[in-house]
């Protein structure tokens, strides 16, 4: 598991460092067979060690490490129970968390929204930490790569930090072409056709 850990304090703060997080907020996570590397309780994601995250099993027991889980270790590993996933990334980023606060799904105006599997659904808004809010955030990103958290932020998965991480950042973006569309005039939404259109030429080559 050092190498995951390592994996997080880099992608840690990569976050921090593109203003995907401020302070303290947002966590981390990885899955290694039935064990969980995740970032700890209470510190900025840019100041991380290593030594500092913890190592649990997926009943969310700490088998290694002496600091505090994050607090939104129930959610990372009720997606590792109920997906394929290898990674989590949960972020407060500034336009994701304005979407989140405003809407209840972030409709495809752009095709990179297929990357994250289409509409991002919000799930609706629950205290940080616990089971409800895990339980929205598995209906949202059911067949996504994304979710967004009402009045919170959002959650992508991946099949490693890089995937997430990824997802994370195209997220984001998309998140801000919307808001700052809304700035001009409404938005044009994507039909399915069209999107199928493009799902189409990908597979084409």
């Amino acid at each position: 598991m050092d190498e995951l850990r390592r994996e997080l304090c880099e992608y840690g703060r990569r976050a921090a460092d593109l203003g995907l997080v401020i302070g303290t907020s947002g966590n981390l996570s990885a899955r290694k067979g039935d064990l969980v590397v995740v970032t700890p309780s209470g510190v900025a994601l840019d100041r991380l060690r290593p030594e500092d995250c913890p190592v649990l099993d997926l009943t969310g027991r700490v088998v290694d490490g002496g600091t505090r889980p994050s607090s939104e270790t129930p959610t990372h590993l009720a997606l590792y129970e109920a997906t394929s996933a290898r990674a989590v990334v949960h972020t407060h980023s500034v336009f994701a968390t304005v979407v989140a606060s405003t809407m209840t799904e972030l409709p495809p105006i752009h095709y990179n929204a297929l990357l994250l599997g289409g509409t991002v659904r919000v799930a609706p808004y629950a205290t940080y930490g616990t089971p409800e809010l895990a339980r929205g955030v598995l209906a949202a990103i059911e067949g996504r790569q994304a979710a967004l958290m009402a009045s919170h932020g959002a959650v992508t998965i991946g099949n490693g930090l890089e995937q997430a991480f990824e997802a994370t950042r195209l997220l984001e973006w998309l998140c801000e072409v919307y808001v700052r569309a809304l700035g001009v005039g409404r938005p044009a939404v994507l039909t399915e056709d069209q999107l199928t259109a493009v799902i189409e030429r990908a597979l084409a080559g």
